[in-house]
């Protein structure tokens, strides 16, 4: 193999290398591609296909082509803005209620009358009193000694005595009539007792306050209180207004990949090596 032959060789094999870096370092580096992974060597096999004898091959490395591109990308789609309109006011004279109707509660102090009236200080009653016993003075007989008969001595018997007898000793028996005394005496008539004396109920006239009419509560009614005042209302309400927004575009410049890298046996001119 000539020198040209072997260099020729060499720069094969450096633009495999080289050219397997570089679309390497392509494809990461291009924004917006897709890493597109190329076809390793040994894809290709250990030797190239149907080679005849004093052919030489080398693998080479065909880098990805690219091609630059220009469109137009939507930078905004636009779409619809709302803007709120505030509301209006304005005022007006209006009568408010300021107080309710309503009641209070008044109080009426009773009403007294002065009288006079006989009030009674200590009720009727009784005392007992004793009534002595009433006398008499009577005169009466009274038997001293009753009637009675006693034996006495007597003489000058005039009796003839049967049987010629002598008399030794006469007895006689004598009645001997009652005694009688006039006496003089108190005989209670009335024996003592107790009466019942009546004691009259004793009074004194007082003057006291007496109620007419008890006290009481009045409801007197409040009337309702209003008062004039400045009112703020709404003449135009609030409202959201939809303003819609035209989209944006922006001219964008890319690298586009129009076919990816590869490796292929390519017929070079090379100096045989023998061993």
């Amino acid at each position: 193999m000539s020198l040209s032959t072997k260099g020729i060789a060499l720069a094969a094999v450096a633009v495999v290398a080289l050219g397997f870096s570089g679309c390497t370092q392509q494809a990461m580096a291009s924004s917006g591609s897709t890493k597109v992974k190329a076809a390793a060597p040994a894809d290709l096999g250990l030797y190239p296909p149907n080679a005849r004898p004093g052919e030489c091959y080398a693998k080479v490395y065909i880098p990805p082509k690219y091609a630059t591109k220009t469109e137009k990308v939507t930078v905004d789609e636009g779409g619809v803005k709302l803007k709120v309109i505030p509301a209006k006011y304005g005022y007006k004279t209006e009568k408010r209620l300021v107080r309710e109707a309503g009641y209070k509660l008044v109080c009426k102090p009773p009403v007294y009358k002065t009288v006079t009236e006989k009030v009674l200080v200590k009720p009727e009653s009784y005392k007992l009193v004793t009534v002595p016993a009433q006398y008499k003075t009577v005169t009466e007989r009274v038997l001293v000694s009753p009637a009675t008969t006693e034996w006495r001595k007597g003489s000058g018997v005039t009796t003839p005595i049967a049987g010629g007898g002598r008399v030794t000793d006469v007895n006689c028996l004598v009645k001997i009539p009652a005694k009688y005394k006039t006496v003089t005496k108190r005989v209670m008539v009335t024996p003592p007792t107790t009466k019942k004396v009546p004691i009259p109920a004793q009074y004194k006239t007082v003057t006291k306050r007496v109620l007419v009419k008890p006290a009481e509560t009045v409801k007197v009614p409040i009337p309702a209180q209003y008062k004039t005042v400045q009112v703020k209302t709404v003449v135009e309400p609030a409202k959201t207004v939809e303003l819609k927004t035209p989209p944006r575009y922006s001219t964008v410049t890319k690298r586009v990949k129009v076919s990816n890298g590869y490796y292929t046996w390519q017929r070079v001119n090379c100096r045989t090596v023998s061993h």
